[in-house]
């Protein structure tokens, strides 16, 4: 455990308040003109998933908890969660959906992500910053229209909904943002 500011709270950061360990889902530093500044911070109860909102004085101290961060390989999901496991020890380890939450369209068979895990339970997940997915479904290609900058919807591997540009056909290859599941080039191949 360590003490830390409350200004310095970021997204991801795992903190100890009375034992009980919570999960910073968003930090917010609020300056008014007049009085103390403070850091409003929304949490997740890791124990029950509860959400909790906390306000602190901006120099107030915070016990922030150790939380280890490793490369995990995607394997399977299953009745009980997500499987994934480390490419360096082959331990595997189980996620819940709660904790993979709106990730789990992104996650393929090997998908390499990081996970934050404190004392062998994974407290959150972080993909990659692009992949790789297959265009199903979208309108056909038409002549002409290559160099438009209109954009026509498109439905890839993993029920993932993209605005992809007008020359991109069914069966193609693209690279996405996974932050915002937007088109960013063709891949290749």
């Amino acid at each position: 455990m360590a003490k830390v500011i409350a200004s310095s709270l970021r997204k991801g950061n795992v903190v100890d308040m009375d034992g009980v360990l919570y999960i910073v889902l968003t930090a917010e530093n609020i300056h008014p003109g007049k009085g103390n500044s403070v850091t409003q911070v929304e949490m997740r109860r890791i124990s029950d998933g509860v959400k909790v909102s906390e306000r602190w004085r901006t120099v107030d101290s915070v016990e922030k908890a150790h939380v280890d961060e490793n490369e995990f390989d995607f394997l399977y999901e299953d009745g009980e969660g997500f499987h994934f496991m480390n490419p360096e020890t082959y331990d595997q380890i189980t996620v819940s959906e709660d904790v993979v939450g709106d990730a789990k369209v992104h996650l393929r068979d090997g998908i390499r992500v990081w996970l934050l895990t404190h004392e062998g339970v994974a407290l959150s997940i972080e993909l990659p910053q692009k992949v790789t997915v297959e265009v199903e479904e979208t309108e056909p290609v038409v002549k002409g229209q290559t160099a438009s900058s209109s954009y026509k919807p498109a439905m890839c591997t993993g029920g993932i909904r993209v605005m992809v540009p007008p020359h991109i056909g069914v069966g193609t290859k693209i690279i996405i943002n996974t932050a915002d599941t937007s088109y960013v080039e063709r891949a290749k191949e």
